[in-house]
Protein backbone atom coordinates (compact mmCIF):
# COMPACT_ATOMS: atom_id res chain seq x y z
CA UNK A 1 0.00 0.00 0.00
CA UNK A 2 1.52 3.51 -0.95
CA UNK A 3 1.18 5.52 2.24
CA UNK A 4 2.93 9.72 2.41
CA UNK A 5 5.17 10.71 4.83
CA UNK A 6 3.73 13.01 5.46
CA UNK A 7 0.91 13.23 8.48
CA UNK A 8 -0.72 14.12 11.56
CA UNK A 9 -2.33 12.73 14.69
CA UNK A 10 -3.06 13.51 18.28
CA UNK A 11 -4.70 11.82 21.27
CA UNK A 12 -5.76 12.93 24.56
CA UNK A 13 -6.98 11.44 27.79
CA UNK A 14 -8.06 12.37 31.46
CA UNK A 15 -7.84 10.95 34.56
CA UNK A 16 -8.44 11.67 38.24
CA UNK A 17 -7.58 15.01 37.62
CA UNK A 18 -4.57 15.01 35.21
CA UNK A 19 -4.65 15.88 31.88
CA UNK A 20 -2.52 14.44 29.28
CA UNK A 21 -2.14 15.34 25.41
CA UNK A 22 0.17 13.73 22.76
CA UNK A 23 0.66 14.98 18.90
CA UNK A 24 3.08 13.50 16.29
CA UNK A 25 3.72 15.01 13.18
CA UNK A 26 6.10 13.82 10.53
CA UNK A 27 7.77 14.86 7.08
CA UNK A 28 10.15 13.80 4.22
CA UNK A 29 12.93 12.27 5.24
CA UNK A 30 15.00 9.01 3.50
CA UNK A 31 15.63 7.72 7.27
CA UNK A 32 13.53 7.34 9.95
CA UNK A 33 14.45 10.31 12.71
CA UNK A 34 12.35 11.14 15.40
CA UNK A 35 12.16 14.71 17.81
CA UNK A 36 10.34 13.70 20.68
CA UNK A 37 9.63 16.44 23.26
CA UNK A 38 8.98 15.58 27.01
CA UNK A 39 8.30 17.52 30.14
CA UNK A 40 11.03 17.30 32.16
CA UNK A 41 9.87 14.94 34.92
CA UNK A 42 9.26 12.26 32.04
CA UNK A 43 12.24 12.08 30.25
CA UNK A 44 12.71 8.37 31.10
CA UNK A 45 10.21 7.42 28.88
CA UNK A 46 11.63 8.74 25.79
CA UNK A 47 13.56 5.57 24.89
CA UNK A 48 10.02 3.62 25.09
CA UNK A 49 8.27 6.17 23.33
CA UNK A 50 11.24 6.27 20.48
CA UNK A 51 10.94 2.67 20.17
CA UNK A 52 7.09 2.70 19.73
CA UNK A 53 7.40 5.59 17.13
CA UNK A 54 9.68 3.51 15.28
CA UNK A 55 7.58 0.54 15.17
CA UNK A 56 4.94 2.12 13.85
CA UNK A 57 6.56 4.22 11.17
CA UNK A 58 9.35 3.59 8.83
CA UNK A 59 10.53 6.87 7.41
CA UNK A 60 10.10 10.54 8.07
CA UNK A 61 11.12 13.10 10.25
CA UNK A 62 8.93 12.03 13.09
CA UNK A 63 8.36 15.07 16.04
CA UNK A 64 6.87 14.16 18.89
CA UNK A 65 5.03 16.98 21.56
CA UNK A 66 3.58 15.80 25.04
CA UNK A 67 2.48 17.83 27.95
CA UNK A 68 0.77 16.93 30.82
CA UNK A 69 -1.60 19.28 32.98
CA UNK A 70 -2.45 18.07 36.96
CA UNK A 71 -5.12 19.91 38.41
CA UNK A 72 -5.63 17.09 41.58
CA UNK A 73 -4.37 17.33 45.10
CA UNK A 74 -1.58 15.40 44.79
CA UNK A 75 0.19 17.57 42.52
CA UNK A 76 1.04 19.44 45.46
CA UNK A 77 4.43 20.69 46.54
CA UNK A 78 5.48 19.84 50.16
CA UNK A 79 6.85 22.66 52.13
CA UNK A 80 9.79 21.77 54.13
CA UNK A 81 9.26 23.02 57.52
CA UNK A 82 12.89 22.81 58.32
CA UNK A 83 14.57 24.03 55.34
CA UNK A 84 12.19 27.55 55.91
CA UNK A 85 12.57 27.56 59.05
CA UNK A 86 16.26 28.04 58.83
CA UNK A 87 16.33 30.39 55.56
CA UNK A 88 14.16 32.45 58.40
CA UNK A 89 16.55 31.88 61.31
CA UNK A 90 19.25 33.07 59.15
CA UNK A 91 17.84 36.35 57.60
CA UNK A 92 16.63 37.77 61.31
CA UNK A 93 20.35 37.04 61.89
CA UNK A 94 21.38 39.58 59.15
CA UNK A 95 22.60 43.12 60.27
CA UNK A 96 19.22 45.75 60.04
CA UNK A 97 19.90 48.66 57.85
CA UNK A 98 18.76 52.14 58.71
CA UNK A 99 17.09 50.22 62.12
CA UNK A 100 14.13 49.00 59.99
CA UNK A 101 12.37 45.67 60.56
CA UNK A 102 13.17 42.99 57.85
CA UNK A 103 10.12 42.10 56.08
CA UNK A 104 10.29 38.57 54.17
CA UNK A 105 8.74 37.51 50.73
CA UNK A 106 6.84 34.66 51.11
CA UNK A 107 7.10 33.83 47.18
CA UNK A 108 11.22 34.68 47.51
CA UNK A 109 11.46 32.28 50.52
CA UNK A 110 9.34 29.26 48.55
CA UNK A 111 11.96 29.81 45.53
CA UNK A 112 15.07 28.76 48.07
CA UNK A 113 16.61 25.90 47.18
CA UNK A 114 15.14 22.69 49.52
CA UNK A 115 11.82 24.68 50.50
CA UNK A 116 9.50 22.93 47.98
CA UNK A 117 9.62 19.10 47.90
CA UNK A 118 8.19 17.13 44.85
CA UNK A 119 5.22 14.70 45.81
CA UNK A 120 6.47 12.11 47.82
CA UNK A 121 4.51 9.56 44.94
CA UNK A 122 6.68 10.68 42.07
CA UNK A 123 7.19 6.84 40.94
CA UNK A 124 3.78 5.96 41.14
CA UNK A 125 3.18 9.23 39.06
CA UNK A 126 5.55 8.09 36.76
CA UNK A 127 4.29 5.05 36.14
CA UNK A 128 0.79 5.92 35.53
CA UNK A 129 2.03 8.77 32.67
CA UNK A 130 4.28 6.51 31.06
CA UNK A 131 0.91 4.07 30.62
CA UNK A 132 -0.66 7.06 29.38
CA UNK A 133 1.90 8.63 27.49
CA UNK A 134 2.73 5.00 25.54
CA UNK A 135 -1.18 4.44 25.07
CA UNK A 136 -1.73 8.03 23.40
CA UNK A 137 1.36 8.13 21.35
CA UNK A 138 -0.38 4.44 19.98
CA UNK A 139 -3.59 6.53 18.73
CA UNK A 140 -1.63 9.54 17.88
CA UNK A 141 0.41 7.10 15.50
CA UNK A 142 -2.86 5.21 13.98
CA UNK A 143 -4.08 8.76 13.14
CA UNK A 144 -0.80 9.97 11.25
CA UNK A 145 -1.45 6.89 9.38
CA UNK A 146 -4.59 7.47 8.38
CA UNK A 147 -4.06 10.32 7.11
CA UNK A 148 -0.77 9.20 5.29
CA UNK A 149 -2.82 6.53 3.77
CA UNK A 150 -5.23 8.87 2.19
CA UNK A 151 -2.69 11.08 0.85
CA UNK A 152 -0.98 7.68 -0.38
CA UNK A 153 -4.19 7.56 -2.38
CA UNK A 154 -3.60 10.54 -4.27
CA UNK A 155 -0.21 9.78 -4.60
CA UNK A 156 -1.48 6.61 -6.64
CA UNK A 157 -3.43 8.59 -8.90
CA UNK A 158 -0.75 10.59 -9.63
CA UNK A 159 1.73 7.98 -10.33
CA UNK A 160 -0.94 5.85 -11.97
CA UNK A 161 -1.05 9.03 -14.70
CA UNK A 162 2.57 8.86 -15.04
CA UNK A 163 2.81 5.42 -15.51
CA UNK A 164 -0.26 5.72 -18.46
CA UNK A 165 1.49 8.14 -19.96
CA UNK A 166 5.26 6.37 -20.28
CA UNK A 167 3.28 2.62 -21.30
CA UNK A 168 1.32 4.40 -24.39
CA UNK A 169 4.50 6.05 -25.59
CA UNK A 170 6.69 3.22 -24.83
CA UNK A 171 3.95 1.43 -27.13
CA UNK A 172 4.50 4.46 -29.83
CA UNK A 173 8.23 4.02 -29.68
CA UNK A 174 8.30 0.00 -29.87
CA UNK A 175 5.82 0.58 -33.04
CA UNK A 176 8.14 3.05 -34.67
CA UNK A 177 11.44 1.08 -34.16
CA UNK A 178 11.15 -1.28 -37.49
CA UNK A 179 10.27 1.42 -39.61
CA UNK A 180 13.36 2.98 -38.59
CA UNK A 181 15.53 0.82 -39.92
CA UNK A 182 13.57 0.64 -42.67
CA UNK A 183 13.78 3.96 -43.84
CA UNK A 184 17.26 3.81 -43.69
CA UNK A 185 17.92 0.81 -46.07
CA UNK A 186 15.63 3.00 -48.51
CA UNK A 187 17.36 5.79 -47.99
CA UNK A 188 20.79 4.30 -48.33
CA UNK A 189 19.88 2.32 -51.10
CA UNK A 190 18.47 5.43 -53.12
CA UNK A 191 21.94 7.17 -51.97
CA UNK A 192 23.92 4.13 -53.70
CA UNK A 193 21.97 4.31 -56.48
CA UNK A 194 22.87 7.73 -56.93
CA UNK A 195 26.30 7.30 -56.67
CA UNK A 196 26.81 4.53 -58.53
CA UNK A 197 24.75 6.05 -61.81
CA UNK A 198 27.24 9.06 -61.37
CA UNK A 199 30.37 7.01 -61.04
CA UNK A 200 29.43 3.61 -63.37
CA UNK A 201 30.91 1.75 -60.59
CA UNK A 202 29.72 -1.58 -59.24
CA UNK A 203 28.91 -2.59 -55.73
CA UNK A 204 27.83 -5.87 -54.51
CA UNK A 205 24.78 -6.63 -52.83
CA UNK A 206 26.60 -7.84 -49.84
CA UNK A 207 27.93 -4.57 -49.01
CA UNK A 208 24.96 -2.93 -48.71
CA UNK A 209 23.49 -5.91 -46.49
CA UNK A 210 26.56 -5.35 -44.20
CA UNK A 211 25.85 -1.70 -43.49
CA UNK A 212 22.38 -2.00 -43.52
CA UNK A 213 22.80 -5.06 -40.53
CA UNK A 214 25.66 -2.93 -38.85
CA UNK A 215 23.30 0.52 -38.89
CA UNK A 216 20.47 -1.84 -37.28
CA UNK A 217 22.56 -3.36 -34.63
CA UNK A 218 23.62 0.23 -33.69
CA UNK A 219 20.54 1.51 -33.50
CA UNK A 220 18.71 -1.80 -31.57
CA UNK A 221 16.46 -0.60 -28.94
CA UNK A 222 14.35 -3.61 -28.55
CA UNK A 223 16.22 -4.82 -25.34
CA UNK A 224 16.15 -1.65 -24.17
CA UNK A 225 12.24 -1.38 -24.74
CA UNK A 226 11.85 -4.36 -23.20
CA UNK A 227 13.66 -4.17 -19.87
CA UNK A 228 11.86 -0.28 -19.70
CA UNK A 229 8.36 -2.42 -19.86
CA UNK A 230 9.28 -5.02 -17.49
CA UNK A 231 10.33 -2.10 -15.21
CA UNK A 232 6.76 -0.14 -15.82
CA UNK A 233 5.04 -3.86 -15.03
CA UNK A 234 6.94 -4.10 -11.58
CA UNK A 235 6.06 -0.21 -11.10
CA UNK A 236 2.74 -1.09 -11.70
CA UNK A 237 2.16 -3.96 -9.14
CA UNK A 238 3.57 -2.39 -6.40
CA UNK A 239 0.85 0.28 -7.17
CA UNK A 240 -1.63 -2.06 -6.78
CA UNK A 241 -0.04 -4.26 -3.84
CA UNK A 242 -2.08 -4.30 -0.52
CA UNK A 243 0.58 -4.85 2.41
CA UNK A 244 1.79 -2.21 4.77
CA UNK A 245 4.97 -3.07 4.28
CA UNK A 246 6.98 0.85 3.00
CA UNK A 247 7.70 1.30 -0.99
CA UNK A 248 9.22 4.51 -1.09
CA UNK A 249 12.57 2.94 -1.56
CA UNK A 250 11.94 0.28 -3.96
CA UNK A 251 9.79 2.79 -6.20
CA UNK A 252 12.45 5.66 -6.18
CA UNK A 253 14.83 2.80 -7.40
CA UNK A 254 12.36 1.15 -10.25
CA UNK A 255 12.78 5.21 -11.21
CA UNK A 256 15.97 5.56 -11.59
CA UNK A 257 16.38 2.12 -13.30
CA UNK A 258 13.50 3.15 -16.05
CA UNK A 259 15.26 6.67 -16.55
CA UNK A 260 18.87 4.54 -17.12
CA UNK A 261 17.00 2.36 -19.98
CA UNK A 262 15.22 6.01 -21.27
CA UNK A 263 18.74 7.38 -21.58
CA UNK A 264 19.45 4.45 -23.56
CA UNK A 265 16.95 4.39 -25.65
CA UNK A 266 17.87 8.59 -26.11
CA UNK A 267 20.88 7.94 -26.72
CA UNK A 268 21.03 5.05 -29.57
CA UNK A 269 18.11 5.88 -31.53
CA UNK A 270 18.67 8.79 -34.45
CA UNK A 271 15.07 8.98 -35.47
CA UNK A 272 13.04 12.26 -34.59
CA UNK A 273 9.76 10.70 -33.66
CA UNK A 274 11.30 8.34 -31.29
CA UNK A 275 13.28 11.44 -29.89
CA UNK A 276 10.21 13.54 -29.12
CA UNK A 277 8.50 10.58 -27.62
CA UNK A 278 11.31 9.46 -25.12
CA UNK A 279 11.68 13.31 -23.94
CA UNK A 280 8.10 12.62 -23.08
CA UNK A 281 8.90 9.50 -21.45
CA UNK A 282 11.86 11.38 -19.26
CA UNK A 283 9.72 13.78 -17.91
CA UNK A 284 7.26 11.61 -16.89
CA UNK A 285 9.39 9.33 -15.14
CA UNK A 286 11.19 12.47 -13.61
CA UNK A 287 7.89 13.58 -12.30
CA UNK A 288 7.55 10.02 -10.56
CA UNK A 289 10.58 10.45 -9.21
CA UNK A 290 9.56 13.92 -7.69
CA UNK A 291 6.83 12.35 -6.27
CA UNK A 292 8.08 8.93 -4.73
CA UNK A 293 9.90 11.31 -2.43
CA UNK A 294 7.02 11.44 -0.12
CA UNK A 295 6.37 7.84 -0.36
CA UNK A 296 7.20 6.26 2.98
Amino acid sequence: MIRSMTGFGDASSHANGVHYFVEVRSLNNKYFKANIRLPDEFQAVEAEIDALLRQRLSRGTVTLSASMSDSSASAAHTINRQALGKYVEQLKQLPQVGGGEIRLDLTALLALPGVLQPPGDEEARLERARAALLDLTAQACERLIEMRVREGRALVVELRSQYDAIAERLTQIAARAPAVVAEYESRLKARIDALLTESGLKLEPVEVVREIAAYAERTDIAEEVMRLREHLRQFDEYLREGSDRPLGRTLDFLAQEMLREANTIASKSPDAAVSRLIVEVKGAIDRIKEQVQNVE
